[in-house]
């Protein structure tokens, strides 16, 4: 008999178990929705649906890969305590290294693959069976591939087990140490932009009439408020630029300038991807 997508879409949401999982279980059952429901429970794939809604802001962020191409991950749970277990942290590496690997672009991509460490399971179904063993809610937020471009290399930094993962693509110019400095500067300044002139049109417009609101407050006449509006455009240039900003290691020079200093006027860097856990879990 035909499996119907409406069909699939309840038993999905009675279970929270996987839509390919939903759909082989309804056509064991010939349609039946209550024993397919038994199929996925005494396979343990529906042991997920009663932890699915509940928020998983903890977990880790894992970087895998070379100075060609790496890929930064993050794998949820619920608690600290379950983060730190080293078959969370093996299972969270695992996905990130098949991602790497098999080619997956986004978290969706990596779900519909078969999982490595099992050929009969996709990922999607290998995430169901370690929540169902592990007993918390388990999601796989996102991901990111980063590939070096020509002249370019790669490094990357994990700070507190997986807290923060970084990865900085810098010119080839850029030695290793100074590279993989920049990659610990990322994780602790948190920048948005890598020049000024990657701060998009709405962020410019929306500091200078911020900046602009609060000269007026003040009672500044026109001329020193449009002094002003410049002063802190600067500011926020410094603050949220990451070649503008002072170094960590060494405040009295930028990244830039400390840059060019490791490694000559051809070294800087193009590009920085920074996961912080639990920024993307929903409130």
């Amino acid at each position: 008999m035909e499996i119907t997508a409406a069909a699939v879409k309840e038993l999905r949401e009675r279970t929270g178990a996987g839509m390919m999982d939903c759909k082989k279980a309804l056509t064991e059952a010939g349609g039946d929705l209550k024993e397919a429901i038994e199929i996925l429970r005494t396979k343990g794939l529906a042991a997920a649906s009663k932890k699915a809604h509940r928020k998983a802001s903890e977990g880790a962020v894992v970087v895998v890969g070379d100075a060609g191409r790496m890929v930064v991950l993050e794998l949820n749970c619920e608690t600290d305590f379950v983060a730190r277990n080293p078959k969370f942290q093996e299972f969270a590496r695992a996905l990130a290294e098949q991602a790497l690997a098999g080619g997956a672009a986004t978290a969706d991509e990596l779900r519909a693959q078969a999982f490595r460490g099992d050929a009969g399971h996709t990922v999607e179904q290998a995430i169901s069976q370690q929540i169902a063993t592990i007993g918390e809610n388990i999601v796989l937020s996102r991901l990111t591939r980063v590939a070096a471009r020509a002249g370019h290399k790669l490094s990357s930094y994990v700070h507190g087990g997986g807290k923060i993962g970084v990865v900085v693509e810098g010119t080839d110019a850029v030695t290793a140490e100074a590279l993989h400095d920049v990659a610990l500067h990322v994780a602790a300044a948190q920048p948005r932009f890598v020049t000024r002139e990657q701060v998009t049109d709405d962020v410019l417009a929306t500091e200078r009439r911020i900046a602009r609101q609060q000269a007026i407050d003040q009672g500044k006449p026109e001329h020193i408020a449009e002094k002003m509006v410049t002063g802190k455009m600067e500011k926020f240039f410094e603050q949220e630029v990451l070649l503008e900003q002072p170094f960590a290691k060494d405040t009295d020079r930028t990244v830039a300038q400390y840059l060019r200093a490791a490694g000559g006027d051809g070294a800087t860097v193009a590009s920085f991807v920074c996961f912080r856990l639990g920024e993307a879990v929903d409130s």
